[in-house]
C-alpha cells in the first residue's frame, strides 16, 4: 500500500470539509454527495496509514457507541468495537436477546433512551425501517451498519479498496454479478453519486429494485456515470476491472434457498467467468462467501480477489465515519 495519499483520487479531486459530515446520520449513500464521499475516504486512507505507522489517534477518548444487532455479526461486531477502541473510546455490544427492540421497548423510546447516554448509535437491523426510525428520534447520530436496503460502510470499505489497488474510482467497469440485495443498492448508489461506470448482472426477476435505480439513474445524469443491467452475467463482466459478488441467500432469505438456489448458478464467479473481464481486474466479495455457490474456491483464494482487504478497511472505514460524524 502506498503511503502517499494524494496518489488517492478521491484526494486528488474536490471533497468537502470535515465539519459538513459532523453530527449527520449515514443512512445510505445516496444521503451524500460526491465530495462528501471522497472526504470520508480521504480521512480512511489516512486513518489505516497512521495506524500501519504506529501513530496512536486516541481522538474519541471519553466518547460511547452503542451497537444494536438484531442480526449476527462477524465484521460489522469487531470492526466498530475494535475502531472505538483504537480511538480510545468504548463500545456497548446491545444484542436483541437483551434489549427487544420493537418488542419489549419501542424504536423511539430505545432511541430517546441511548441519546441521554451514548454519543453515536451504530444498528444492523432487518427492516430499513428501524434504522430510520431510530435516525428520526435520536439527537445524536446514527449509523446503519446493515439493513434490509442499504448497507453503506461495507460499500465505503469497497471504494477504499478499489482506490488501494487501482488507483482510482472512475474511468474502471465495476461489474456486480448476483442478487440485487442491500449491497447492490449501495453500490448503485455510490455509482449515481460519484459517476462510476457499474454494470451488474442478475437473473429476472432478482435484478435491482426499479426504484433504486431510477434515484442512482438521476444522480448518475449529473455525475457522468453508466449503471447497466444484464441478465447475462458474462455482458456485465466483459472487460470489467472489478469483478463483485455476493450470497444468494441472504440473511432472512433463507425459505427461498431451494428456489434461489435453482436460479443463480449461472451467476457464479469462477475462472471461466473471470476469463471475460481484464486479466488485471480484481475480485471482491463482501462476506461471509459461500464457497462452491456464487463464488469459487480458484477465484477467492486466487491472486485476483482483494476479499479480505475489503472486509480490514471495514475497519478504517467505519473509524473515518466515527471521526467525521463526531467532529474528531
Amino acid at each position: 500500500m502506498t503511503n502517499d495519499i494524494d496518489t488517492f483520487e478521491s484526494a486528488r479531486v474536490p471533497h468537502a470539509p470535515a465539519e459538513a459530515l459532523r453530527g449527520r446520520d449515514v443512512l445510505s449513500i445516496a444521503d451524500f454527495s460526491a465530495a462528501e464521499l471522497r472526504t470520508i475516504l480521504r480521512r480512511a486512507h489516512a486513518l489505516k496509514l497512521e495506524r500501519r505507522s504506529g501513530v496512536p489517534h486516541r481522538i474519541l477518548e471519553g466518547r460511547t457507541l452503542a451497537m444494536i444487532f438484531e442480526k449476527p455479526s462477524l465484521r460489522t461486531r469487531c470492526t466498530f468495537e475494535t475502531g472505538m477502541t483504537q480511538f480510545g473510546g468504548h463500545a456497548i455490544d446491545l444484542a436483541q436477546e437483551h434489549m427487544q427492540m420493537g418488542t419489549r421497548e419501542s424504536v423511539p423510546d430505545v432511541a430517546r433512551n441511548l441519546d441521554r447516554w451514548v454519543d453515536v448509535i451504530m444498528a444492523r437491523v432487518y427492516s430499513h425501517r428501524t434504522v430510520v426510525e431510530l435516525a428520526a428520534h435520536a439527537k445524536v447520530p446514527v449509523i446503519n451498519g446493515l439493513s434490509d436496503f442499504s448497507h453503506p460502510c461495507q460499500i465505503l470499505a469497497d471504494l477504499q479498496t478499489i482506490e488501494e489497488r487501482l488507483g482510482r474510482l472512475t474511468s474502471l467497469k465495476i461489474a456486480y454479478v448476483g442478487d440485487g440485495n442491500n449491497v447492490t443498492n449501495s453500490l448503485i448508489f455510490a455509482a449515481g453519486v460519484l459517476g462510476l461506470d457499474l454494470h451488474v448482472g442478475a437473473p429476472e426477476g432478482f435484478q435491482p429494485d426499479a426504484a433504486v435505480l431510477g434515484r442512482a439513474r438521476a444522480l448518475a445524469s449529473r455525475s457522468d456515470g453508466e449503471i447497466v443491467v444484464h441478465t447475462n452475467p458474462a455482458d456485465a463482466v466483459d472487460m470489467a476491472d472489478v469483478v463483485y459478488t455476493d450470497s444468494w441467500v441472504s440473511m432472512g432469505q433463507e425459505g427461498e434457498s431451494g428456489s434461489r438456489l435453482k436460479v443463480f448458478p449461472p451467476y457464479q464467479v469462477n475462472a471461466a467467468l473471470m476469463a471475460r473481464a481484464r486479466p488485471e481486474a480484481i475480485v471482491m466479495h463482501c462476506l461471509p462467501a459461500h464457497r462452491g455457490l456464487e463464488i469459487t474456491d480458484e477465484v477467492m483464494d486466487g491472486p485476483q480477489s482483494v476479499v479480505f482487504d475489503q472486509a480490514e478497511n471495514r475497519l478504517h472505514a467505519q473509524k473515518a465515519l466515527l471521526a467525521l460524524v463526531l467532529g474528531a
